[in-house]
């Protein structure tokens, strides 16, 4: 049994303009002492998912449905007295700015020691001796000197570092670092990955790796799990998403990478803009972006397509590669077939238009319908 199971997971956000589908379906499961990778740009949906999975989405943020189990527990509205023994207990969370996490009015000893105090048996001596211990596992030199030193007081990788001794401080099976090294410099940055292996190592735990930097992924993960507007367009063993990528949005974030033979080049970028989350198309919700796009792109979604055994993706040119080779017949559904064609750019891009209607068309609508009541529109 996989120590994190999340099956369908949808989670939104209910504001005045509408619900946001932050997270739309998504499904993953990890194993115990592996790291898993989360990519995307932003308002992918990386970090709710993980907030999902914590509960501790903001007051407008709710999870509409789904599945999440811990070593066969069921989280999804399991209460807060659970949640409150799973979090810092079972699972922690380093997030991604040390210094708006950490109180600026409180020592770094006290605010270590009050998570100790607050998730284990110890007394406040004992919960002393952990933070100290802590803090020595995480390499920060003058931990006593430390323990009475304001936020304020640390650079930003030492604070880091004070962050994922927190966060372990109570032996948690799975650490969810969300996009922990943006805002240190490089070096670091390669520190605190250095550190965090070493300690995954040590400690056996398994970790959700969310960021933006595929950098990081490659030299941490074991899977990885690609995302594009709230849902999973891609998920596979770090080798296959690297090598062979199977989804058009996954190989254009590959050929916006610098690397040795792109030197002295302009990298290509993904051109166009993230979809509207108020306003989901019906088709594929990269299809606005996508150079590839073909007719059915832009009416359905394509299914998880299983291209290996370690490795699925959710994209038509896939089904288009397989019909073309003949491994894939779609002899029941001709209509199919024909909208596997590519279509120019520019109609691609309507979808965005027309997921959300323009004014002028509901005046048309308006006049029509008041023109057949024998109204005057006013």
């Amino acid at each position: 049994m996989s120590l994190l199971e999340v099956k369908d997971l949808q989670t939104s956000f209910f504001t005045d303009a509408g619900e946001v589908k932050a997270v739309n379906g998504v499904s993953f499961t990890l194993d115990r002492g592996k790291v898993l990778g989360i990519v995307g740009e932003s308002g992918s949906g990386k970090s709710v998912t993980a907030y999902s999975i914590m509960q501790i989405l903001a007051p407008t943020g709710k999870i509409v449905s789904g599945s999440i189990k811990l070593d066969g527990q069921e989280l999804v509205n399991a209460g807060e007295k659970v949640m409150k023994d799973v979090r810092g207990n079972k699972v922690s969370i380093i997030f991604q700015d040390p210094m708006t996490s950490l109180n600026p009015t409180y020592t770094i000893g006290k605010q270590l020691m009050e998570a100790i105090l607050l998730h284990t048996d110890r007394n406040k001596k004992q919960a002393k001796e952990r933070a100290i211990e802590m803090l020595k596992l995480v390499n920060v030199n003058e931990p006593e000197k430390r323990m009475k030193q304001y936020p304020y007081e640390l650079s930003g990788g030492m604070r880091q570092r004070v962050m994922i001794a927190m966060a372990l401080a109570c032996e948690p099976d799975i650490l969810i670092a969300d996009e922990p090294t943006t805002a240190l410099d490089v070096t670091i940055q390669a520190q605190i990955l250095e550190l965090m292996k070493d300690l995954q190592n040590e400690l056996g735990m398994a970790i959700i790796m969310i960021t933006h930097d595929l950098g990081v992924v490659a030299q941490m993960c074991d899977e990885v799990i690609v995302m594009y507007a709230g849902s999973i367009c891609e998920q596979g063993t770090a080798d296959e998403i690297f090598y062979n990528p199977c989804h058009e949005y996954t190989k254009g974030l590959m050929r916006s990478i610098p690397t040795a033979d792109t030197a002295g080049t302009r990298l290509q970028p993904i051109t166009g803009t993230p979809i509207d989350l108020l306003n989901m198309p019906a088709g594929c919700p990269f299809a606005p972006r996508c150079d590839a796009a073909m007719k059915i792109c832009l009416r359905e979604r394509a299914e998880r397509m299983e291209i290996n055994d370690e490795h699925m993706a959710s994209c038509w040119m896939n089904v288009k590669k397989g019909v073309e080779d003949g491994s894939i017949t779609l002899e029941a559904d001709e209509e199919k077939t024909v909208e596997l064609e590519s279509v120019p750019e520019e109609a691609a891009q309507e979808q965005t238009i027309e997921a959300e209607p323009a004014a002028e068309e509901i005046m048309q609508e308006q006049t029509a319908e008041a023109e057949t009541e024998g109204g005057d529109l006013q």
